[in-house]
């Protein structure tokens, strides 16, 4: 199926399993109808099984969604008790498209347990309460995590409501990752445990070979332990001073360290010339996606960092956000340099990633799917370095290979059901269906006003009432559910306005206040970057924030 075709099926309603190979534009897709639905100001719950998935899609993990947080199981007392939770009332009030990406990786009784909330919450006995639901990922890549004490791991399609939902198959079947045709058969062949000698032989040819170009291949192993160790080992071998840049967060606190744990960009970046790295987003326009490799060959008069890609292409890599959005509105977001050290990452974290080049160890491949998905990630087998591999890394689930016929044959039937419709039909009962989903007047005005309440004027305005209070920066964030630096960024802007404030009440030692204003003077510099690096990491960076506004305040700075 093209993914034309898919987007046709997904704007007539209906629910949804959106599959294909690795590198068949999944993302893409489900990015595509949730700018469709947005711009119609329909409200999408974005939401995935993993926190690095949904940082994909600037949403949230299906169970932070849903309110079900770690639960394993549901009993109507704790059901009540999700529905009393203001921020899920308020979004299950709104939301009429639920989308759940890599749903390989969700257990069966999970995706029940989300149904049955959906249920509870819309009061509503159809399938997720009648919420369109659309379910993407690739049995084919890493299965549901278990616990030692549990029982083995069973697929999603195994949930007692992917039987109720009359659920369309939409497989895709275009490659936009890869474009070599003996990877691609290499691939091909793991889909269809047709595994030969052939295959093997591919596999051989890439045995500790060199691979060409200046870029140092990312190396990407089976167990977390390797990785930390090689990267923090190498980055300490590179000669030069070490740049350092700080994450930033604004928004709920909660969200905010959410979004920090599932971000792949670390919240503490350390640079060095020489030092390999990969950029962990996708920026078409400045010339990388989410798995480009490079090496750090100088930095800017900001001192953000130049990387030379694999291609040959200079990057001036300047910090990005990512958000998690709701009903058009960022609940939080996160700002840094959109790369992390590249002289290895897990097979887990390389999950949606395209590498230009890798060094790839597979001996201690421990479950079916791991070599798949490490094998995905590189775009070429020119690109591939294998320096390990055991018999489970070649292997599929015999499950999943009887399941991926079903679902093949399901997606031809989509396509002949789309077929059958003519053009006029087709749009009609697209648009018949947005009109069912689409805010009423009434609602879109609501939305309106709540807008103009958020532009930042009137936030500050809070802030500053909160402060005249005598209330705390701390008291503060807690009480409007936002980070203490956001505070501290609405003081400063107040402060930059000419606006009067006392923060008498604010308390910090002055003997370290000393020091920092002394470092603000010494590098000329009101940015925290440079003053952190002058005093050594001596102080935090919210602590060299919070001076720095007491000192703005007090007319030294």
């Amino acid at each position: 199926m093209t993914q034309a075709q898919a987007l046709d099926i997904l704007k007539l309603g209906h629910n949804v399993f959106l599959t294909g190979a690795a590198g068949s534009g999944k993302t893409f897709l489900l990015n595509s109808y949730i700018n469709y639905l947005k711009k119609r100001e329909v409200a999408v719950g974005v939401t995935a099984s993993t926190g690095i998935a949904a940082t994909h899609m600037n949403g949230v993990t299906v169970h932070s969604w849903s309110g079900l947080g770690i639960r394993d199981e549901l009993n109507n007392k704790q059901l009540y008790e999700i529905s009393k939770k203001s921020h899920v009332k308020k979004r299950f009030a709104k939301v009429k498209v639920l989308i759940i990406d890599e749903v390989s990786m969700l257990h069966d009784y999970r995706l029940d347990l989300i149904d049955h909330v959906c249920r509870y919450m819309k009061k509503n006995p159809l399938p997720f309460g009648g919420l369109q639901i659309i379910l993407c990922g690739d049995f084919f890549q890493l299965p549901p995590v278990s616990r030692e004490d549990e029982a083995p791991a069973r697929f999603a399609y195994k949930a007692r409501v992917w039987q109720k939902m009359d659920i369309k198959i939409c497989y895709l079947n275009e490659q936009y990752r890869q474009s070599d045709q003996s990877l691609l058969d290499v691939l091909n062949a793991m889909r269809n445990n047709a595994v030969n000698e052939t295959t093997l032989n591919y596999l051989r040819a890439c045995y500790k070979r060199k691979i060409l170009g200046s870029v140092t291949p990312t190396k990407l192993y089976t167990h977390n332990c390797d990785v930390d160790a090689i990267n923090n080992r190498q980055l300490a071998q590179l000669k030069g001073a070490t740049k350092l840049y700080q994450m930033q967060g604004n928004g709920n606190s909660v969200l905010v360290e959410n979004l920090q744990k599932s971000c792949l960009a670390p919240q503490m970046l350390r640079l060095k010339v020489g030092a390999a790295v990969m950029f962990v987003k996708n920026n078409f326009e400045n010339g990388y996606v989410n798995g480009t490799l490079g090496d750090v060959v100088g930095f800017d008069e900001n001192k953000f960092p130049i990387i030379k890609t694999i291609s040959g292409r200079m990057i001036y890599a300047k910090p990005e956000s990512w958000q998690i959005e709701e009903d058009g509105f960022v609940k939080a977001s996160i700002r840094q340099i959109p790369v992390r050290l590249a002289w290895a990452i897990t097979v887990h974290k390389s999950q949606g990633m395209s590498l230009d080049a890798a060094e790839i160890d597979l001996s201690k491949s421990f479950e079916p799917g791991m070599g798949y998905v490490a094998l995905s990630r590189v775009r070429t087998l020119a690109g591939l370095r294998l320096v390990g591999l055991n018999d489970t890394a070649l292997q599929v689930s015999e499950e999943i290979l009887q399941k991926d016929k079903e679902l093949l044959a399901l997606s031809q039937a989509g396509i002949q059901e789309l077929r059958s419709l003519s053009i006029i039909e087709k749009i009609k009962k697209q648009t018949e269906y947005l009109n069912s989903i689409t805010p009423t007047k009434a609602e879109q005005q609501e939305k309106k006003e709540k807008k103009i309440r958020k532009k930042r004027g009137a936030t500050y305005e809070v802030t500053k009432e909160l402060l005249s209070e005598k209330k705390s920066f701390a008291q503060i964030a807690d009480e409007r559910g936002i980070s203490e630096g956001t505070i501290m960024g609405h003081v400063e802007k107040l402060l930059q306005r000419g606006d009067t404030l006392s923060l008498n009440h604010i308390t910090f030692p002055e003997a370290k206040l000393a020091v920092i204003q002394k470092a603000f003077v010494q590098t000329k510099e009101f940015n925290l970057t440079p003053v952190y690096e002058f005093l050594a990491g001596q102080f935090s960076y919210n602590e060299l924030r919070l001076a720095r506004v007491l000192l703005i305040s007090r007319g030294v700075l």
